[in-house]
């Protein structure tokens, strides 16, 4: 936590005493809160290569951040918590993960990210694979045999676990055998030596697609008791999670909770102390989907593979991320129902592409010219405004704002990315000054300060 380059801990901060289940008082929602208290969540979606996308809305995220404040920043100073999932998981993991250097600067830069999809993504999904073969070998096993994303991984990652992330962090992936999501988190790390996994394994296990990548089974030994041990039997985490945004919200309620039962003066959740960024990876076009008297007679065949994609594999992660989108809207409405939506995107900014055509739908598509597209796609995005997915159209329409003149206009991706940039850095600050106060008293105390102590001590806020 030296020289302010610490990412301060997830924590909720609200303004006064409510009941454990309740909502936050009305006479608390439209005001503005203290920087300090707001609670900064990135969330980023599953969906192949086309991790691409979002990986370049991070990097112009990170340039801007580093130009605002003048230093060598990165995206995990900002964000109390990321969230990711499949190849989201895996971007998760390239942000947090503390990298070799003394001052233990996350592993990657979002810049070095985009370079890392580039050069491997080629590797991890080889072109011969990719399309009717890549079908018919998975009839009989998983397209790809995953062995180059392992030694990628583990290269990178090594032995580090889950515990050690530069900002708390929280993926999902689904255990086969039991049927039922098992959730990594920063969080239980700390706490649970029976869910402190090596992050290679987690992301390795969050990016076993069914039909595309094998399944991931690895244990987990307690050094104290070896004889206590867990095993997993995992597969992707899009089965659990698509769009992990909900998840991420629970999360931060499950730690409001925890820190309530050792301290009764810590307050219930305030929905409107969050500051959400979440990343899609982009659906394809609604003329390149499928109509009910042509799906009618297809079989299994069809359903796994038509015009180079997956159509049941696009359903269930389309639904999954669209109806997660649908009830973050629906929170955030309920909240400034006041406000006519206007202020919605302030506190929930999602980026989707609904318009990706032939190749850019594939989920391995690896090819040069594919991946140049989807790099253009991600910069292309900026461009276009901000929008949410609208349920009865099926499709993602412009969001209005009102200006200073209460008139209503809409905004590009990229202005409002730079208003939220200025925000996360505003926060940044005044949690850095306030965590200044909180050593002053700890070292009067002869006490030595702590992430988990700042999310006491935050939570009081």
């Amino acid at each position: 936590m030296e020289n302010g380059k610490t990412n301060l801990a997830v924590g909720d901060l609200p303004s006064k005493e409510v009941e454990l289940n309740s909502s936050p008082p009305l006479e608390s929602i439209g005001t503005v809160p203290p920087p300090e208290s707001i609670v900064t969540v990135l969330s980023i979606d599953g969906g192949g290569v086309r991790g691409i996308i979002p990986a370049k809305i991070l990097q112009f995220l990170e340039k801007e951040l580093q130009d605002i404040d003048k230093e060598d920043t990165r995206i995990a100073d900002y964000f109390d918590l990321i969230a990711g999932t499949s190849t989201g998981g895996l971007m998760t993991t390239m942000l947090a993960a503390p990298g070799p250097d003394p001052d233990k600067k996350p592993l990657f830069s979002a810049k070095q990210i985009v370079e890392f999809y580039r050069e491997n993504s080629p590797k991890i999904f080889p072109s011969m694979w990719c399309g009717f073969w890549g079908l018919v070998r998975s009839l009989f096993g998983p397209r790809y045999t995953g062995k180059h994303l392992r030694e990628v991984i583990e290269e990178k990652l090594k032995d580090t676990k889950i515990s050690e992330t530069r900002t708390r962090v929280v993926i999902p992936t689904f255990d086969i055998k039991l049927l039922q999501p098992a959730i990594f988190s920063t969080s239980e790390g700390k706490t649970n030596k029976l869910k402190n996994a090596r992050l290679s394994d987690i992301c390795i296990s969050t990016s076993a697609a069914p039909t595309f990548f094998p399944a991931h089974k690895f244990s987990i030994k307690d050094e104290d008791d070896p004889s206590n041990k867990r095993d997993f039997h995992l597969i992707d985490g899009g089965v659990a999670a698509n769009n992990p945004t909900l998840l991420a919200i629970n999360h931060v309620r499950r730690r409001v909770i925890l820190e309530r039962e050792k301290n009764s003066k810590v307050n219930a959740v305030d929905y409107g102390k969050l500051l959400i960024l979440s990343l899609g990876t982009g659906s394809a076009a609604p003329d390149q989907n499928y109509e009910a008297p042509q799906v009618a007679k297809w079989g299994m065949f069809r359903w796994f593979y038509s015009n180079g994609t997956s159509p049941l594999m696009e359903a269930f992660n389309q639904a999954s991320s669209d109806m997660v989108d649908i009830h973050v809207y629906a929170l955030f409405q309920e909240l400034y129902q006041k406000d006519n939506y206007f202020r919605i995107p302030d506190s929930y900014f999602r980026i989707q592409d609904d318009q990706l055509k032939g190749p850019t739908a594939s989920l391995d598509d690896s090819s040069k010219a594919n991946l140049q597209e989807l790099e253009k796609i991600g910069d292309g995005l900026l461009k276009k405004p901000v929008s949410r997915v609208n349920l009865e159209k099926g499709s993602i329409e412009p969001v209005k704002f009102e200006d200073a003149k209460n008139e209503e206009k809409t905004k590009t991706n990229e202005e409002h990315l730079k208003d939220f940039a200025k925000k996360l850095s505003d926060i940044r600050k005044a949690k850095l000054a306030k965590l200044k106060i909180v050593k002053k008293e700890l070292w009067t105390a002869n006490a030595s300060p702590s992430l988990e102590h700042w999310d006491s001590v935050v939570a009081l806020s």
